[in-house]
């Protein structure tokens, strides 16, 4: 499972030019799924992008979670994340989860996170058109 984590202080998803989900300041979540994952990667997954301290704290340091700041997230998934370019120009999604077998585990970890802290979905498959406003930037990269 990958993920690429970005501070947002604004982040949104349209599909056909539909607003689908929109989210103030929190992170904006991409999330790839390949052979393997599971629950327990998703369980991972979740404890490290809730505590992840990458919003400033009062000193202006990077060292306060989405949670200590009150903020949300924009979970979309996204089988490019597991696009290969080594061979050629044209990236290779063989290691990307087939969608019938990504979708239930993207929809478990929907579920979950949103257990912890407010989350609002992409559209499986569809699409998409994400805004995001980045912060700082502030992007960070989660493998399990």
């Amino acid at each position: 499972m990958r993920c690429v984590v970005q501070k947002v202080k604004r982040s949104s998803v349209k599909v056909d030019g539909k607003l689908i989900s929109e989210i103030g300041k929190g992170l904006n979540v991409l999330v790839g799924f390949t052979s393997g994952d599971d629950e327990s990667k998703i369980d991972y997954m979740i404890n490290k992008i809730v505590n992840l301290r990458v919003f400033e704290d009062e000193n202006d340091v990077m060292n306060k979670s989405v949670l200590d700041v009150n903020g949300e997230i924009l979970l979309i998934s996204q089988f490019t994340l597991y696009g290969d370019a080594s061979k050629g120009n044209r990236p290779s999604y063989i290691n990307a989860l087939k969608s019938e077998e990504a979708e239930p585990l993207y929809d478990l970890m929907l579920k979950k996170i949103n257990d912890k802290i407010k989350t609002y979905p992409g559209v499986f498959g569809a699409d998409m058109e994400v805004e995001i406003i980045n912060d700082g930037p502030a992007t960070i990269l989660i493998e399990k």
